[in-house]
């Protein structure tokens, strides 16, 4: 997640080099970027529980599943576990 947060809070970044817990970002041009990793930690948190609140695949096929044999419509995202 802290390379997703490095990429949504620089986008100059172009790539990301880790060793352990140190970030060495760098532009297209291959220049270092300085980044924030108070703001990046902050930002991962985020994204995770953004992902973390998404239903599994297994709940979406399974809420698909009442309602089509209820007759309500699906989202978008249930419509899409359904194996044709």
């Amino acid at each position: 997640m802290k390379h997703q947060a490095i990429y949504n809070l620089y986008p100059s970044v172009k790539s990301i080099k880790q060793d352990g817990e140190t970030f060495i970002t760098y532009d297209i041009n291959g220049n270092e970027v300085s980044i924030d990793m108070s703001a990046v930690n902050t930002k991962a948190t985020q994204l995770q529980t953004i992902e973390d609140a998404k239903p599994s695949r297994e709940e979406l096929q399974a809420s698909a599943k009442a309602k089509l044999m209820s007759g309500e419509a699906l989202t978008e995202e249930e419509a899409n576990t359904i194996v044709l």
